[in-house]
Order: structure tokens, then C-alpha cells, then sequence
């Protein structure tokens, strides 16, 4: 089995711990899938106070969302490795470069990163979900050493290897929207909206070192490194001086994971150039402001072309900076989909796409077109209310500002502004 090898510590003792630990090791990353995965462990804290689909919430909240996960699957991945054979003169400590095999970044939705509360959130609902530790900010295994010591005991055909659980799947989000409760009454409640996404994380990095006869679980990352081996190849079989080994399997997955990587980047060069394309609007008659409740302060459109979209006070233009109508209006399942197109510029409200990955991106206008970056949800009060909250379709964030003054841009949040200054209310002109 194992019991050949041993990093550190005395060889009678160091048999003893190894046998001991590479049986709760073998047991531990043995790969599990889906709700199954959090059998048998406790669930972290994160999920406590935490909405659920169905809850009631409060105006406040119109401009707040939260994660859900709706799937997850749960795969042993090697990130590092390398074909080593030992001769029997050179068995001892040895320090080896490993090659990078896989690379696994985290990231939450479209923004290829973790930014902002939102993803921090669902990643730790994820690990609370399969009972498993993951990386909840922004990490990635390409970051990681490929050096691996390691004290061989026999001579052989060894994969040294460093490998990690890959977590993905999907999750939606909890939005507060008005509710038919049935009877002609509504109520405030916390529904799925139509924001969802992927997820891509990862566990603790494991290191080791296997050889193709050894007997290891399937599905495990110590059976993909063992795998990698190619152990029926002539190059696993025949005698080699010490070093590194050929393994057609690793050679062929690195090449296939280069021409992957190439062809993602190609294809987002293509969309890059893409231009945005114009949109004639079919916009509804009325006209609005978006306020703040119960104070002066509206969204106003910028007058310089760099600008944001901004609070001022009601009527600080005669230009109709401050006036909007939605335009392309649908609705599905209770919730307003639109475009905000602002009567004195002529522009529709977006998030500049160069830094729409960003927390706290602010709102401007730019010409009007079919970009997803300029459709917003919105979440309404119950009738007799104009209280909303707005989130952009292609980021799913919710639309706020930082503090309650005249110029404060407007921004979009992740998660929203959980004391409320998401909420604003449309006020027809």
C-alpha cells in the first residue's frame, strides 16, 4: 500500500503515522456530489438569520438580495504534477518541480472574480451546504508553490502530485418583491428573481506522492494523480534512469486545457469588438423621478459625458436631467424588467462596461442600445406605495449610493445597501 512512503521523523514511528494517516487522508478526499455531500456535517453559522424563499421582508429591503444555491458538484482535481521515477540508489528526501496541471479560480457570476459581499455570501452557503471548508475571497491554485519534497523509501514509478477538491454549480438570488397574497392583498415577501449564475471554488490544496501499484479509492484525488500515470504505457513499465517520466495522459491534458484556455480567450476577444448595436425604444408615456423617500434628493443624469449619475435636489435643472421613463418594459413573475432612459439627454442609465465587474461601479448614461448593462429589475412595494429597488440585469447588483448628499454618484452594490439606502421611490412628473 502507502507504507513506503513518509516525508519526515524516524522510519519505525514514521510507518506507523503514515498508515494511520494515509487511511484518514484516502477517506477524507474521496469526492462526493450534490445535497448528499452534507450528510453527516454540522452546518457553519453562516446559514443562521439568514432570508429564506418565502419570508417576509420590508421596504427596505426592495433594494437588497441575497444567494441561494441551487446545484453544486463537488470533483477531485490535480492542479500540479509530475511523472518521477526512483531508482534504488537515489531513494531519499527529494525536492521536485511539479508542472501545473489544472488551474481553479474562484469566482462568482460573470465577473470572474469574487467581488463585493454577494459572493462572499453564496460561497460560504456553498460550504455550509457540503459541510466542506472552501475559498470564500478571490484565490487561485495557479498562485500556488509546484515544488513538493518528499522522502521515497522504494525505488519505482511515482506521481507526485498537489490536488483539491473543484467545487461548482449554480445559484440564484432572493429579492424582496411585492407579493399576491391572494383576495386582493399583497404583501412584501422574499422571492427568486431572475438573476442567476455559476460558481467555481475550491478546498484545501492536498499534496502527495502514488505509484500505479498502490490500492486507492476511486474517485479520489489521490486515484486522478495515479490515473495521470498512464500506468499500462511502455513509459510506466520500462526501466528509467532517475527523473522525470513522460506521461502521455498528463501531456495530452495539458495540451487539451492550452487549446481550452486559447479558444476562451478568443472568444472573448469576438464579443469585445462586438459593438453595441442602437435600439429604437418603445418607452411608456409617463415620466418619473427616482428619489430618495422622504427627502429632495432624485437621480439626475450627468451633464459631462464622464460623469455619473447622481442625487441632487429636485429641480436644480430645467433640462429634465432629472426625469426618466422606462422603456422595453416587460414583466415576469411580478418583476419589472426596463430601460431607464433619461428625458434630458437623451441617454439610457448603465454601468460602464470596462468596470462592470467592480463594486460600487457607478451609473452614467450612454447611447441607448441592446446591452444587457442598461436593463434593470425592478422590485416594487405593495399598491398604494412607490417604493422600489433596481438591479442591473448583467451584473445583478442592486443600484444605491454611499451617503445622503447632493452629488453623491449613484453605484451598484452586490448585495445591495443593507440599511436601506437602496430603496427609492418613482415618482411620476
Amino acid at each position: 500500500m502507502m507504507s513506503h512512503l513518509r516525508s519526515s521523523g524516524r522510519w519505525a514511528r514514521g510507518l506507523v503515522a503514515l498508515t494511520v494517516t494515509a487511511a484518514s487522508t484516502i477517506a477524507a478526499i474521496t469526492a462526493v456530489s450534490g445535497p448528499a455531500a452534507a450528510a453527516g456535517h454540522p452546518k457553519p453559522a453562516i446559514t443562521a438569520g439568514k432570508p429564506k424563499l418565502g419570508d417576509t421582508c420590508t421596504s427596505a429591503d426592495l433594494g437588497t438580495r441575497h444567494p441561494f444555491i441551487k446545484t453544486t458538484e463537488v470533483a477531485p482535481t490535480i492542479t500540479h504534477f509530475k511523472g518521477w521515477y526512483v531508482t534504488q540508489g537515489s531513494t531519499g528526501t527529494q525536492t521536485i518541480s511539479t508542472n501545473t496541471q489544472t488551474t481553479i479560480s474562484v469566482s462568482v457570476g460573470l465577473n470572474g472574480s469574487v467581488n463585493g459581499s454577494f459572493g462572499t455570501e453564496a460561497l460560504g452557503l456553498v460550504g455550509a451546504s457540503l459541510g466542506l471548508n472552501v475559498q470564500v475571497n478571490y484565490s487561485s491554485t495557479s498562485s500556488v508553490s509546484n515544488s513538493i519534497t518528499w522522502n521515497f523509501f522504494q525505488p519505482g514509478y511515482y506521481g507526485l502530485y498537489k490536488g483539491t477538491k473543484k467545487v461548482t454549480g449554480t445559484y440564484g438570488s432572493l429579492n424582496c418583491n411585492r407579493t399576491d397574497l391572494g383576495g386582493g392583498t399583497y404583501g412584501l415577501k422574499w422571492t427568486e428573481g431572475p438573476d442567476t449564475g455559476s460558481y467555481t471554488t475550491y478546498t484545501t490544496l492536498e499534496e502527495g506522492a502514488v505509484r500505479c501499484e498502490d490500492k486507492v479509492p476511486a474517485n479520489s484525488i489521490m486515484r486522478k494523480a495515479q490515473d495521470l500515470l498512464d500506468c499500462g504505457s511502455a513509459a510506466a513499465t520500462a526501466k528509467h534512469p532517475a527523473g522525470p517520466v513522460p506521461s502521455a495522459k498528463a501531456v495530452k491534458a495539458s495540451q487539451e486545457a492550452e487549446q481550452a484556455a486559447k479558444a476562451t480567450q478568443s472568444m472573448k476577444a469576438t464579443q469585445a469588438a462586438k459593438p453595441a448595436p442602437r435600439a429604437a425604444l418603445d418607452c411608456q408615456p409617463g415620466a418619473y423621478k427616482i428619489d430618495v423617500p422622504g427627502k429632495p434628493l432624485n437621480w439626475s443624469a450627468p451633464l459631462l459625458a464622464n460623469d455619473g449619475i447622481r442625487l441632487r435636489e429636485s429641480n436644480w435643472t430645467s433640462a429634465h436631467l432629472d426625469n426618466w421613463r422606462l422603456c422595453n418594459v416587460t414583466e415576469n413573475n411580478g418583476v419589472i424588467e426596463a430601460s431607464l432612459w433619461n428625458w434630458g439627454n437623451g441617454g439610457c442609465a448603465t454601468i460602464p462596461a470596462d468596470i462592470a465587474n467592480q463594486e460600487q461601479a457607478y451609473l452614467t448614461t450612454a447611447n441607448c442600445g441592446e446591452d444587457d448593462l442598461q436593463r434593470f429589475y425592478i422590485y416594487r412595494d405593495v399598491p398604494g406605495s412607490t417604493k422600489i429597488g433596481l438591479q442591473n440585469k448583467y451584473t445583478g447588483s442592486m443600484m444605491g449610493h454611499d451617503r445622503y448628499a447632493d452629488g453623491e454618484l449613484i453605484r451598484q452594490y452586490s448585495s445591495g445597501r443593507q440599511d436601506g439606502t437602496g430603496t427609492y421611490t418613482l415618482t411620476g412628473v
